[in-house]
């Protein structure tokens, strides 16, 4: 509700607000929060000790997402010599193209999309200028270039952000398959031209099949919110909505973009225009599974209290996490993988225990 309607805040009392910036510090929605205010003039207001915590907070944002345009720089650097389109994604495109969901926003990583036919010259060229494979078991690595649509992540030694390399936008395996030449082919270049996004009805679905098909939701709201400000800011263009959708149809990613449409609109009242939902509609789930999906969605997104925690929302993860892999493999494979990632979590336990004895 804060988020909604942050006027609210204004008449909170020393437990509403210790129970608030608990929440949003856990939610990874602090800083957004804090921007929320400021953008409102309504920040001179706040109890002092409030206002030390979102100026902390900004603090903390600013130097993450400088952290993460440094990391860019020094990848433009690394690659000086391969002419190679460099898509950012997900939380740095928001921050390069300076997009509403860039306010406040937190990230620990750099995701950015090239063409597979180059994915393993770039790799080379940022393995040879220091940055190391952040899966170092045989098994992963194998797992993340046979079947996933990214590498396994990189991570400088001077520096604690990961590097994503993605080819496509959804697991090789996964039920969704969206043409990565298209996504490349139609981004769009930033100021430094050797920098792209996506554009926008791409940006949006890409967030949706995040979110919806591929994601954990361990950050569900604050990838909602992201969600809204995008559908918000790009739905004022013309064509938007008759675009998305054409766009949704074409890629085959109409189930995750209708999932996007009902939440956003039902957690954070965006303003989704009838014909687009109906539209979107037609690769709606069956009544059951959107009742179940319902109840999972309301679960995980909704904030529960730090002290209190709720049996039902960490069902609700497992499920949705479960849900996530069952989407991603076939069953053959989701089987074989879970029985191997089970045993080597066991093995790793045993080597743990034997060295404290």
């Amino acid at each position: 509700m804060a988020l909604r309607k942050p006027e609210l805040m204004l008449d909170f009392g020393p437990d509403e607000w210790d129970l608030l910036l608990r929440i949003a510090r856990r939610n990874r929605l602090l800083g957004r929060l804090a921007v929320v205010m400021t953008e409102a003039g309504k920040a001179s207001q706040l109890p002092t000790k409030v206002q030390d915590h979102f100026l902390a907070a900004q603090v903390f944002v600013t130097h993450y997402q400088r952290t993460a345009r440094w990391e860019i720089n020094r990848i433009l650097a690394a690659l000086g010599g391969i002419d190679v389109p460099l898509v950012l994604l997900k939380g740095s495109a928001y921050i390069f193209a300076g997009l509403p969901p860039s306010r406040g926003r937190l990230l620990s990583d750099v995701d950015v999309l090239v063409p597979r036919g180059v994915l393993d010259d770039v790799e080379q060229k940022l393995l040879a200028h220091g940055w190391e494979s952040v899966k170092l078991e045989e098994y992963d690595q194998r797992y993340y270039r046979t079947w996933m649509h990214e590498l396994p992540p990189l991570r400088h030694p001077e520096r604690l952000i990961e590097v994503d390399l993605h080819h496509t936008i959804s697991p090789l395996t996964s039920r969704l398959s969206p043409d990565p030449e298209k996504l490349i082919s139609d981004s769009i270049p930033l100021a430094d031209t050797r920098l792209r996004v996506l554009q926008p009805v791409d940006m949006v679905l890409h967030s949706a099949v995040h979110l919806f098909h591929d994601g954990e939701f361990i950050n569900g709201l604050r990838d909602l919110v992201d969600l809204t400000d995008l559908l918000q800011h790009f739905g004022q263009q013309a064509h938007f909505w008759e675009e998305l959708v054409s766009r949704a149809r074409l890629q085959g990613l109409l189930r995750p973009l209708f999932y996007t449409l009902r939440y956003t609109s039902r957690y954070l009242a965006a303003d989704i225009p009838d014909s687009a939902m109906v539209a979107a509609g037609d690769d709606a789930p069956s009544g059951p599974v959107l009742y179940l999906m319902d109840h999972l969605i309301g679960a995980v997104i909704v904030p529960e209290h730090p002290d209190y925690p709720r049996q039902s929302r960490a069902v609700a993860h497992w499920l949705l996490y479960v849900r996530s892999h069952w989407l991603r493999m076939p069953p053959g494979m989701l089987l074989q993988h879970l029985l191997r990632k089970r045993i080597m979590s066991w093995r790793q336990r045993k080597a743990s225990a034997r060295s404290l004895a």
